[in-house]
């Protein structure tokens, strides 16, 4: 057999075991896997090197406009190349709705900014306006391209689509084998909150922290369970931050429940002291749900730990610390009119390889499937996230030894601040194949704008989920199950 490309004498990652071995690539795909391979036109030299199925990174803000019309400073071609660099192949950033637009122009107007891309895309819709034209024509159309999950949003005025509109979003994604996203915090607790803040006149960034509080996201959170039990749908939450809202998940899980969920590394690596620094530069670290605190992050790694999350992905909302950004509305204001979100999109990997393999909180196996082997099985990458022939050879080969510090010139990314300046790690991506083509070599960027493809996703994998059967639906009852049609 002839190959394109070989990998040879590399450490062999899966979330099945660590081998040393070849990899064989022709035609962008794996054709052979072996103790030794010949040939190749290319040979790379994966000696002390571990060779890993690229990540997939599923949460990210690019070139997207948040609800207030604020741009984020990523968008396809800067994005991609900061993802490449944090060791990712390919990912699924979100294509959002505005109130009063359609779903196909919403598509239209993101398939020509990621063509841009260096690393393979697709994406998760955001809907926030679910007319029923959009609910009865223009998700199913995008579902038959292949775009098969949608996130709705429990909090934000111009975003939150309420209860009634999450159901509906729900259903029409159980009909079509979807998988429903959502950013759950209570709303109503939160604007509560914003008003007592601000008659005491607290309005620095340390108080955003404090006017999203964690019973807001367990609330939400058990709500949002709820209603996609009531509609037998499947849920993905988004961006967990609170060991409350992390165990009701993990019990739901236990009990069957059609549900997913991950963490972000800030709620890992960073707390709400960080928003109580000097001056405004606290505005840097605003994200929603806020930073919590150090006992937090340690349930959280328990929840990784055990399995709760499939993956940690960045939430990469990068706001740079200007006009632009986070101080679009001044740089004097309440923190409810500073941007909200940060940038992490090249340093997801690198930072959990280094705090969770290197440090000893999750084995290799297990930060293989939280980069990728997890997340392509939930949202329908049956071509990626893993090392087998017949696989898309989306690789990444890493240099685990190295140590380093964090700085912003690493992110290869458009933003002016990375909130882990200065933070030693060790361990990090080289080298980044995707389909085959090398994008970042031994720490250089090789591709060319627009290399990447989209990609098109099956329905969600359910197996070992057989959901929670609601009483009044269950056709041994012999009463309402007509509705389940």
């Amino acid at each position: 057999m002839s190959f394109d490309t070989v990998i040879h004498d590399g450490l062999i990652a899966t979330t099945e075991g660590v081998t040393t071995g070849d990899i064989g690539i022709t035609d962008g795909r794996i054709t052979a896997m072996a103790e030794k391979l010949p040939g190749g036109t290319r040979r790379i030299d994966a000696g002390g090197r571990v060779v890993m199925p690229g990540g997939i990174e599923t949460h990210a803000h690019i070139a997207q406009e948040s609800s207030s019309g604020v741009m984020t400073a990523d968008d396809y071609l800067s994005g991609s190349i900061s993802a490449a660099f944090g060791g990712n192949s390919s990912f699924i950033p979100f294509a959002a709705q505005q109130r009063g637009e359609s779903v196909d122009d919403v598509l239209k107007t993101y398939h020509a900014r990621g063509a841009r891309s260096v690393i393979d895309y697709s994406y998760h819709l955001i809907i926030s306006d679910p007319t029923q034209k959009v609910l009865a024509e223009e998700l199913p159309r995008a579902f038959a391209r292949g775009i098969t999950s949608f996130k709705v949003f429990m909090t934000y005025d111009l975003m939150n689509i309420g209860d009634g509109g999450m159901l509906d979003i729900l259903t029409v994604a159980r009909k079509h084998g979807a998988i429903t996203m959502v950013h759950a915090e209570n709303n109503e607790m939160v604007k509560w909150m914003n008003r007592q803040l601000a008659d005491r006149g607290l309005t620095a960034p340390r108080y955003h922290a404090i006017s999203r509080p964690e019973l807001a996201e367990q609330e939400a959170i058990n709500r949002a369970v709820q209603l996609a039990k009531l509609a037998d749908a499947t849920l993905f939450v988004v961006h967990v931050s609170t060991e409350g809202g992390a165990d009701i998940i993990r019990r739901e899980q236990f009990n069957g429940a059609k549900l997913f969920a991950e963490t972000c590394p800030q709620y890992l690596s960073l707390t709400r002291d960080d928003l109580d620094r000097p001056g405004m530069e606290g505005a840097k670290y605003i994200c929603s749900p806020p930073l919590r605190d150090a006992a937090t992050q340690d349930a959280l790694w328990h929840h990784i730990r055990m399995g709760t999350f499939v993956g940690v992905h960045s939430d990469h909302a990068p706001y740079r610390a200007d006009e632009t950004g986070k101080f679009v509305n001044g740089f004097d204001v309440p923190y409810p009119k500073l941007a909200n979100g940060m940038p992490g999109i090249a340093l997801r990997l690198p930072w959990l390889f280094s705090e969770g393999v290197v440090a000893g909180r999750i084995t290799l196996e297990q930060f293989v499937g939280l980069s990728s082997t997890n997340t392509a099985k939930v949202f329908g990458c049956t071509t990626k996230g893993r090392l087998a022939p017949g696989m898309d050879a989306d690789i990444a080969i890493w240099d685990p030894e190295t140590r380093y510090t964090v700085t912003l010139a690493d992110q290869h990314d458009n933003m002016d601040y990375t909130p882990l300046d200065g933070h030693d790690l060790t361990g990090r991506p080289e080298t980044v194949l995707t389909r085959g083509a090398v994008v970042v070599d031994k720490g250089t960027l090789v591709a060319r704008e627009g290399q990447g493809q989209f990609f098109g996703r099956a329905p969600v994998d359910l197996r070992a989920r057989p959901g929670a059967m609601v009483k009044e639906f269950d056709p041994a009852q012999n009463f309402g199950a007509e509705l389940r049609g």
